[in-house]
């Protein structure tokens, strides 16, 4: 019998792909026979390195990095529902005591005794679900203080056009009729005049964002609470706050202690905070917390038994792992207040300093420099004869995800790129973006592809 029916065993074949089968696997259909573990998991591990490098992904401020222990205690924790909590009475106190944690982070009033979490707020997959379960509440509050009468009005949403399109999804999805605020070349945030010329009495609220996905800035809170607080002295509408912040709710509070954003104005009546960005868990974990029990309408909580208790849920999504909770809670602990406050004050100096290079550069306007929260915004000065989007696609040769994108309504015309400075992004890690970013303008200001690559935009919002 010739050797070609006696092929080697698949665990002594010398080439590497001797040991896997020379089949393509079926993309679109479950494939007829089982595969050995370990091939699936080969198959499926070489395919990902085709993905770029998060740690490189400058564009997204979801965490990625942690510690290991906290992996491990994500991975030990898989399996278990956090919807569950009579099953599982540990995890559903440890998210509790997170939501507790939050809410005592942004001062709310009631909020934790030596003995019991009384914080009024959930644990979310994120931000996203944490803002429909705050647009909602909003809603149902001003439906109750207008009476019978709703039906034939039509609430509306006060906010900036520089807002996350998870608010855009919560107008139409709830028939909210959304009112956007322009922005203006130079000011990419929301003014007081601008609230006070949109509201009236169908307004269910105003959205103010602490760190904006587009520059990173916080928007005037204080100052928007103020003119509200007059206006309704003055007899006009009562319009209350909702805070988003998503991106600089665990910056803030460590970097700008003093500045007033939070429940310490009246106005401010719920905030959500996206813990898989600087709350520095792996995606996805969020939270929204209410000023106090009397803004969060009781009809929109469900209770249930059929696991076992009784529990009430106000959620959009039923079950899901209980891991990120518990990675949440091992941030907490781990770090404190200290510790944050420690991996924050980091994190700016390491964006102000690569701020401090693009400005001192000939090449770039600096928009925001890190300061407000670790993110940096610029575009490029004059005609140099290539784009923001040139530049970007040049940065991908060496594996940097630097987003460029357009500006909201009312700035259209400006082109931005943006950088996100995150755990895991060290100094010696700008400082080879710095190199690599001279590099990339070098062969451009050669090349000149005069907005070649403007029709490309993956990093959209």
């Amino acid at each position: 019998m010739s050797r070609r029916h006696h092929p080697r065993p698949p665990h002594i074949a010398p080439a590497y792909t001797g040991r896997l089968s020379t089949d393509p696997v079926p993309a679109l259909r479950l494939p007829g026979e089982s595969m050995d573990p370990q091939a699936a998991y080969r198959y499926i591990h070489d395919e990902l390195m085709l993905d770029g490098s998060s740690r490189l992904n400058l564009a997204t401020f979801v965490t990625t990095w942690m510690d290991p222990e906290a992996e491990k205690l994500m991975a030990e924790t898989f399996d278990k529902n956090m919807i569950d909590k009579d099953e599982y009475p540990a995890t559903a106190a440890i998210e509790a005591r997170c939501v507790a944690m939050v809410a005592d982070l942004f001062h709310a009033e009631d909020l934790v005794d030596d003995d019991a979490a009384t914080a009024v707020g959930v644990s979310t997959i994120g931000s996203s679900e944490a803002v429909m379960l705050a647009g909602l509440a909003l809603k149902w509050r001003w439906r109750a203080k207008v009476g019978d009468g709703w039906k034939g009005r039509t609430p509306n949403l006060v906010m900036g056009s520089n807002v996350q399109v998870v608010w855009e999804k919560f107008t139409r999805y709830f028939d909210v009729e959304p009112r956007y605020l322009p922005m203006a070349e130079g000011r990419y945030v929301i003014t007081p005049e601008q609230v006070l010329d949109a509201v009236d009495e169908d307004t269910i609220g105003v959205v103010g964002i602490l760190g904006t996905t587009f520059t990173g800035e916080l928007e005037p809170i204080a100052e928007i609470c103020a003119a509200l607080d007059k206006l309704a002295a003055d007899g006009g509408v009562d319009v209350p706050v909702h805070v988003d912040a998503a991106s600089g709710g665990f910056v803030v509070p460590f970097l700008h202690p003093d500045l007033q954003w939070d429940f310490r104005l009246p106005r401010v009546v719920s905030i959500n905070v996206s813990g898989h960005k600087y709350g520095l868990t792996y995606p996805g974990i969020g939270f929204v917390v209410w000023r106090s029990a009397e803004h969060l309408p009781e009809e929109l909580v469900f209770r249930v038994n059929y696991l076992g208790g009784d529990m009430p849920t106000f959620t959009l999504n039923f079950s899901r792992p209980g891991n990120q909770v518990i990675g949440q809670y091992y941030n907490f602990l781990r770090l404190g207040r200290a510790g944050y406050s420690q991996v924050m004050h980091c994190l700016s100096e390491t964006a102000r300093w690569f701020g401090d290079q693009l400005r001192d550069s000939e090449h770039f306007e600096l928009i925001t420099d890190g300061s407000a929260i670790p993110v940096v915004s610029f575009r490029l000065k004059g005609d140099p004869g290539y784009t923001e989007f040139d530049v970007s696609q040049a940065l991908r040769a060496s594996g940097w995800q630097v987003p460029a994108y357009t500006m909201p309504e009312g700035a259209e015309d400006v082109t931005v790129l943006r950088v996100v400075v995150r755990e895991g992004f060290s100094a010696d890690l700008a400082r080879a973006l710095r190199d690599d970013t001279i590099t990339a303008l070098e062969h451009l200001d050669q090349l000149k592809p005069g907005g070649h690559f403007d029709t490309v935009q993956p990093f959209a919002h």
